[in-house]
This record gives structure tokens, C-alpha cells and sequence, in this order.
């Protein structure tokens, strides 16, 4: 995916990817609307937290609004739907988690607690390691694979000690097959709210740069752009015109993520809205977005 760093589709930056460049060099089938598109990723976050979110996330996939989804693999609904995960097509990612214990015992923080831990660089590293290897493990055991990509529930992937602990992980498992990585660095683009435009670059600030830089180092992809950085407020017309929004500023390489459930779960504080963000993907509507522009995903 874009910059010097790589792509999270298998090809060297700079290069079209082995399909789309065999089609247009060699076959000159391509019509001018194919040749334009701009292939994305779209991830829902949060699977196996719960049935709702499973359900929500297999019914998009089959929809085609999603091609990736992140796992909380210590959820207690990820092993009884990773069957279904598995069938589904989606890219299949481990969503590395310091702040919600979910009922499984483990070394979990406020966020809040955690960034100023982590920069104040006061996490014990050994309870890191420990924490990132049983969930690559359980990833691995109840998947029969690697993951395709890594990100951090409440972007902890980025934070100082964890990130340098992640990757050296990552590193000794998948030097042969590297997993592509989140990067949190926003799209810009006009007409978003100032106030989602300081919270996306918060996230940003919290860890991207030098992230990107320590993945690089070791030969990581990331994607190029983010976006999807919202404050879980204003129901099903807010995230309508957000989403048309996002759209519009997404470009080849970029994420989109996204929280959807089929209803709401009484003990999760976002799930009002994750419900409003799956009745709008879900929409034939947001299907029309995708294709007016030229969105591909892959």
C-alpha cells in the first residue's frame, strides 16, 4: 500500500498489482472505470466480542461491503464463529488487546492509563510479550493460521513498548510471510468535522509515525491512509453522511474501519451505534457509493 514502505497487497510499492498490470500490458481488456479504481480496505473491528458483531460482520461480508475483519480472539463468541469466519473470505486480522479483559484474566488498562504508562515508558515488557504471544497463539490455534494483518483495539498496537514488542514478535513468527499493519495516519479531507478532525489526528499522534518507520525497518506493509475515526455518536443519519464522506476521501490503500452489530448488546457502551453503522453498510445505498467511486475492495 503506497509509500516507500510497501503494499498490504503483495506487490512492491510503485508497482500495480500482478492482476491489474497483466490485464492492462497484456490483455488491454481493462475498460477505463476498471483501470481507475481505487482498491481499499474496509475492516470491521470487534469479531468475536460477541454474536451480534459476528453476525453483523458475516452478513456484510456476504454483501460485499466488507473484505477484512479484526479479531478479539479472547471474545467469548471468537471460537464458536470462527468456522464461519474462516468460510467468509475476509482477511483475517488479530485486533491486539490491552484494555478489555472480557471476562479472561490477563494484564488489561483504561486506555487512558495505558498511553500514559506507555509513554512514560513504564509497562513491564515481559507482561507485554506474554499478553501479545497467548493471543497469537489462541489466533493461530482457533484459525489454523497466521494472521493476515495486525491492529490494536483502541489503537494500542502504536503505543511506545507495545509497538517494539509487537513487531519483535511478529518478526520471530512470520519473518517468511509477514502480516500487513494498521497504520492510524488520517486521510485528510474537506467538509469533515472539525471536531472528528482532531480525534483522528490524536489517534495519528498517538504512535503512526514512529510505528511506521520501526515496521518498516523490519519489512512490514502498511496501508496508506485511515479513516473511520468517529465519536459513536448520532445513530444511523451520522454515519450515513460520515460513510459518504470517507468514501469520497478514500484512496488506493487506504482502511476504513468500521463497528457494526446486528443489535445491541447491554453491557457494550457503543452498541447503539454499532447497530446504526450495520443498517447503513448494509444498505443498498452504501453499495451504490461504493461503485459511483470507482471502489474496489480487496
Amino acid at each position: 500500500m503506497g509509500r516507500s514502505r510497501g503494499a498490504a497487497y503483495g506487490h512492491k510499492a510503485g508497482q500495480l498489482p500482478d492482476d491489474l498490470s497483466h490485464s492492462v500490458v497484456f490483455q488491454g481488456a481493462l475498460s477505463v472505470a476498471e483501470a481507475k479504481s481505487k482498491k481499499i480496505i474496509i475492516c470491521a473491528d470487534d469479531f468475536g466480542m460477541n454474536s451480534s458483531i459476528d453476525a453483523a460482520v458475516l452478513h456484510l461480508a456476504r454483501l460485499g461491503r466488507l473484505n477484512a475483519t479484526s479479531c478479539l480472539v479472547e471474545g467469548r463468541a471468537f471460537a464458536a464463529d470462527a468456522a464461519a469466519l474462516k468460510s467468509s473470505g475476509l482477511q483475517m486480522g488479530l485486533h491486539l488487546n490491552f484494555t478489555e479483559s472480557l471476562g479472561q484474566p490477563g494484564w488489561y488498562r483504561p486506555v487512558s492509563q495505558l498511553i500514559v504508562r506507555a509513554w512514560l515508558r513504564r509497562l513491564d515488557t515481559s507482561l507485554l510479550r506474554g499478553q501479545i504471544v497467548r493471543q497469537l497463539d489462541r489466533f493461530e490455534q482457533i484459525l489454523g493460521q497466521g494472521p493476515d494483518f495486525v491492529d490494536g483495539h483502541q489503537h494500542v498496537h502504536q503505543f511506545p513498548q507495545i509497538r517494539e514488542t509487537l513487531l519483535a514478535e511478529l518478526e520471530r513468527r512470520y519473518a517468511q510471510r509477514r502480516p500487513w499493519l494498521r497504520s492510524t495516519r488520517m486521510r485528510l479531507g474537506s467538509g469533515m468535522p472539525v471536531a472528528l478532525q482532531a480525534k483522528a489526528k490524536v489517534i495519528e499522534l498517538l504512535g503512526a509515525r514512529c510505528f511506521a518507520r520501526l515496521a518498516g525497518g523490519y519489512g512490514f506493509s502498511l496501508n496508506d491512509g485511515f479513516l473511520g475515526a468517529y465519536d459513536f455518536q448520532g445513530g444511523e443519519d451520522a454515519y450515513r453522511d460520515l460513510l459518504l464522506r470517507w468514501l469520497g476521501h478514500a484512496r488506493a490503500g487506504d482502511v476504513l474501519m468500521c463497528h457494526p452489530a446486528l443489535h445491541p448488546e447491554s453491557n457494550d457502551g457503543l452498541g447503539v451505534q454499532r447497530v446504526a453503522e450495520y443498517r447503513v453498510l448494509a444498505s443498498d445505498q452504501a453499495g451504490a457509493w461504493m461503485v459511483e467511486r470507482n471502489l474496489t475492495l480487496v
